[in-house]
């Protein structure tokens, strides 16, 4: 207990996971606000995310998701924002006052915010690349292609990954998918 108060407890679900930086920042932030939590890593096994993440959400109030379980807490959730139910991939999982939880993917509104103030960059009519077809891309095109890219191009090393996401998404934009193919050396 922190000041008479429970400590509410969060983790960042991940494997691997050792290298987050997550517990540092959420305590830093918890002091500059008086908050009472406790931030940690854990790293959940590949076979049996769903079974580990239940158990922590016992005691647990929620939890940042990272490689490769975001697509699995979409499917534990509860419920869904409107950026998780689109993005199918979520990467915060809450848990609301009935036990229920509550997926939302914040990759892709954390990114354009990035990009465009934190980097003063406009993205209207600028081309995109995206490497990877994975949770946290999901999360991000519908966030970017809402910024009116000329086009964004989702490179993958399986590109029939990259196509069904491209042809997900193409109802906000142009958005085409590609190998890595045109990487390699001659």
């Amino acid at each position: 207990m922190a000041g008479g108060q429970l400590m509410d407890r969060y983790v960042v679900f991940g494997n691997p996971i050792g290298h987050s930086k997550s517990p540092l920042i959420h305590r830093l932030f918890a002091e500059q606000t008086g908050q009472a939590l406790d931030y940690q890593t854990s790293l959940a096994p590949l076979d049996d995310f769903t079974a580990f993440a239940q158990a922590f959400f016992q005691t647990g109030r929620g939890a940042n998701v990272t490689v490769p379980f975001k697509e699995e807490a979409y499917r534990l959730a509860h419920s869904l924002t409107e950026r998780g139910q689109r993005a199918g991939a979520v990467n915060t999982l809450s848990k609301l006052d009935d036990g229920t939880l509550l997926g939302d993917n914040t990759d892709g509104a954390g990114l354009v915010r990035d990009l465009t103030i934190n980097c003063g960059r406009s993205l209207r009519g600028q081309r995109i690349l995206l490497l990877g077809a994975g949770g946290a891309v999901r999360g991000a095109l519908e966030p970017l292609l809402a910024e009116q890219p000329s086009v964004l191009v989702i490179a993958n090393r399986t590109v029939e990954k990259a196509e069904r996401l491209a042809q997900e998404f193409a109802d906000l934009g142009p958005v085409f998918a590609s190998s890595f193919d045109w990487l390699e050396e001659p």
